[in-house]
Parts: structure tokens; sequence; C-alpha cells
């Protein structure tokens, strides 16, 4: 019999080492899922602005009569966020998705064999803004609070830039398809791009770390999955309210609303058009537009790393003055061919575009805690709802005095009402406890 040594002793006793945390966390592995996601789905987000003129042609729609229906689609894409948000906590963030970007397939489609007006707002404003709705940035920071505690504001950013990395992918694909085939084919490739994505969502996107065992990226502790939370709508309408009895809100809100007015409604939609009337075709404005969003990529990431180091507040009242000051000079920068000067303002506004994101979420996630995506929502709700009235707005403007300069001015005013508003946001107050 081998005779037991006090070292063996020793070396029986001593404890059994922890497993070592795994090297490349599955949080990230999710972001990267929900990054490709929005890429996915952001072929709807592109294609509004190709199709005024296209429709305009072949039904003799006026543009009031287009921007009506992109508005509308616009106002439901945000009215439906804070809903999604609710929803995700009742059913899961996979279903939500899967669901939302089989109605933006099916409304996608249905818009080719559409041949009245009212089968434009239905189709593409009211199907695709439910189901894009539910894909907005409440998706994103529905999976950010969840998986993150570390690293909040990078991924935030990058999770917003993926919006315009889909655009990079999809608006020269689209205005190619436009020019030449049509825009039914363009329309075609919108629905199946969403629908490739669905496989995709429900066997790789995983709704919380719990689910896997895990403790959220950046945090030593454990957190349990939460139960099912019912009637999502009656929580979102109480979130609001609450919400709504604070000025932060209200802040974030307007200067929200502004900021889609000046993106999302302005450019996205009308730049092209602008552009085509001042005889650039539409490759080139298209083009240009998919420029923004690579610059878009580095000033959104840019910003999430600025917004985990500097004030939220006047971060964003530094982006909203320089995005005036820029829209200020491009109705003298619009010519028939592209130029230094214009290339330096798409560079200049694609840096700027959603940089305004990453600090308003965290400003959301300051004041209200684990409402924060919900009311974060809401306030992407007024950045539709100001969205949907410059779309409107834009091609009746253009419709009356035969011009987009108007726009552009009134726009530029706006943001730097934007820059003053987020100044006033005032920092929660933490009462450090002894």
């Amino acid at each position: 019999m081998t005779q037991t040594t006090p070292e063996h002793v020793g070396r029986a006793e001593a404890p059994a080492a922890r497993p070592r945390p795994p090297r490349f966390h599955r949080a990230w592995f999710v972001a990267a899922v929900t990054f490709v996601t929005i890429i996915g789905a952001a072929a709807f987000m592109s294609l509004p602005g190709l199709l005024i003129e296209p429709l305009h042609r072949e039904f003799d729609w006026s543009r009031g009569t287009i921007g009506f229906a992109v508005s509308v689609n616009l106002a439901l894409y945000g009215l439906t966020a804070p809903f999604a948000a609710a929803l995700m906590d009742r059913f899961g963030i996979r279903r939500v998705v899967a669901v939302a970007l089989s109605v933006i397939a099916a409304g996608s489609l249905l818009t080719v064999w559409m041949t009245a007006a009212w089968q434009l707002v239905l189709f593409w404003g009211v199907l695709v803004g439910l189901g894009s709705g539910s894909m907005a940035l409440a998706f994103a920071a529905t999976v950010t609070n969840r998986w993150f505690v570390a690293r909040r504001g990078l991924v935030t950013g990058v999770l917003t830039a993926a919006g315009a990395s889909g655009q990079l992918v999809f608006l020269p694909l689209l205005s190619w398809l436009v020019e030449h085939e049509g825009w039914r084919p363009a329309s075609i490739t919108v629905a199946l791009s969403a629908l490739a994505v669905v496989p995709f969502v429900w066997l790789l996107l995983r709704d919380h770390p719990a689910d896997v065992g895990l403790a959220p990226y950046g945090s030593a502790e454990f957190v349990a999955k939460p139960a099912p939370v019912p009637g999502a709508a009656r929580r979102a309408v109480t979130v609001l309210f609450s919400a709504a009895r604070t000025g932060p809100f209200w802040l974030l809100a307007g200067t929200f609303a502004i900021c889609g007015a000046s993106t999302n409604g302005l450019m996205k939609t009308h730049f092209v058009p602008a552009a085509r009337d001042h005889g650039m075709p539409i490759t080139a404005a298209a083009s240009l537009l998919a420029v923004i969003g690579v610059f878009d990529v580095v000033g959104t990431i840019a910003s999430g790393w600025f917004t985990d180091r500097f004030e939220a507040r006047r971060l964003l009242a530094v982006y909203y003055a320089l995005r005036g000051v820029s829209l200020l000079f491009l109705p003298m920068l619009l010519a028939p061919s592209v130029h230094p000067p214009m290339v330096f303002f798409i560079v200049f506004y694609g840096l700027d575009w959603v940089a305004t994101v990453p600090p308003t979420i965290a400003l959301c996630r300051e004041h209200y805690g684990d409402d924060s995506a919900i009311v974060f929502g809401w306030v992407l709700a007024s950045h539709q709802v100001g969205a949907a009235v410059v779309a409107f707005a834009g091609g009746a403007a253009r419709d009356v005095f035969g011009s987009y300069d108007v726009v552009w001015y009134a726009s530029g005013a706006l943001c730097a009402a934007a820059a003053l508003m987020s100044l006033v946001i005032r920092r929660r107050k933490v009462l450090a406890v002894a």
C-alpha cells in the first residue's frame, strides 16, 4: 500500500479551481446577430426616397400623396416601438422580431400589385410601418439592456449603426434596380431580404443571458430571467403616463422629433428627388446617401464611445448644432454633378446622422432605469412623428414652391432649437448611501 505523505494530503485537500469564464462572452455573439438582423431589415429604410419619382411618373400621384404614405409609415414605425419593447418582455425578442420581419415582407411584396394611392398607404404605410416599428431602435435598446452592463454606450452605437450599414448595402442595388428594371423588382428585393433574415433570427438569437446560464457582460452576478410581463399594451401606456410627468421626457421627445425631421423625414425621403430637381442622376444621388451610411457607422460608434466618457446632454447639443449649420448650406451645394463641397457635406452629415441615439438612450437609462427601453420607445415615437410631418410637408412644399429650399432652411433652424433644448436637460441627482 502506498503511504500517504503530508504533501499528498495537502494536494488532495486543495479546493478545485473554478472554471474560467469564457474569453468570448456570448453577449457579443448576440450583439453580432442583432447587428446582422438589423442590416437585413434595413432595405425597407432605403426605398421610400427612391420611389417618389417613379410612382409620380407611373400613377401621376402628387408628391404630397406619396409623401403622405411615407409619413404614415414613419409615424407607425415610431408609435409601434414602445409597444414592441413591452411585447419583447412578454413574448421574447425572437418571436416579436420574426413576426415583424414577416409583416415587412408581406407589405413590401403587396405593393407590386397596387393600382391606387390608398393601397400604397395600406401596404407600405401601415403594414411596413407596423413591422418596421417592431424592428425599431427599441430592439437594440432591449438587447443592450439585457445582455450588457459594461460597454453599453459602445454596443448601442454599433447596433444603431447597423441600420446605416444596411442602407449602405442596399441603396446602390435598389437605385440601380429602380433606374434599369423599375420600382417593382426593388420592392420584391426588400421583401426577400426581410424573409431571409427570419430563420437567422429564430435559430441564433437568444432572449436573455439566463437562457445560456451566463451573467450579463460586465456583471459578476447572475441575473435570473424575469417572468413574462402580461399586459404589454397596458404597461407601455402606464410607463408613458409616468414618464410624461417628468421634464426630461418632454425635452428628449422634442429633440428627438427634430432629429427625425432632419434625417428620416428630410434627407432619407427627399434628398434623392431634390438632387433630381438639379439634374443629378438617381444612382449618383442614391450613392451619396450610401456614403452617408458609411460615415454614419463611424460617427455612431464614435458617439457610443464618447457617451461612455462624456456628459450625454452636451454631446446632444453639439450634434444638433453642427447638423443645423450643415443643412443651411445644402441648397447652395445641390448641382447636376457631384463636386468636392457636396462630398464634404455628405461626410460631415453622415458622421452626425444618428450620433444622437447613444446619448439619448443613455439619458433615458439615467432617468428611467428598468423602464428605459419602453421610455426610449416613446421618445423614438416622437422621432418618427417628426419624420412623418416633414416627409409629408417636404413633398407638399415641393408641389407648392417648386423647390425644397424652404424645407432645408426650416430644418436647420429646428436643429438649432434642439441644441438649446438638450442643454436644458438636467442630470439626475443620485443620493449617496453611507
